[in-house]
């Protein structure tokens, strides 16, 4: 049996499976967006899915730039997107 966890994501509870990739859980419930460019504000997500392209970079615990597509789910984890 897997642990089921809570996750805050911009503030919005979210229950995943513990371990999960956070980049598949914020895709899965409707967060395409992870991020947009300093310049242009262009929208930005999930690409490559393995840690080479740093284009789903989000905030996770207060630390900046974390890849989501590498990051793997805990409980009370709190998550914030570049989405407006």
């Amino acid at each position: 049996m897997t642990a089921r966890i809570t996750l805050l994501v911009d503030g919005r509870r979210v229950e995943s499976v513990a371990g999960r990739p956070l980049g598949a859980v914020l895709h899965g419930e409707g967060n395409p967006i992870l991020r947009r460019t300093a310049k242009g504000e262009e929208p930005r997500g999930l690409f490559c899915g393995m840690g080479i392209c740093f284009e789903c970079l989000v905030t996770v615990d207060g630390r900046p730039n974390i890849r989501a597509c590498i990051t793997p789910v805990s409980d009370g984890m709190r998550i914030e997107t570049g989405r407006p």
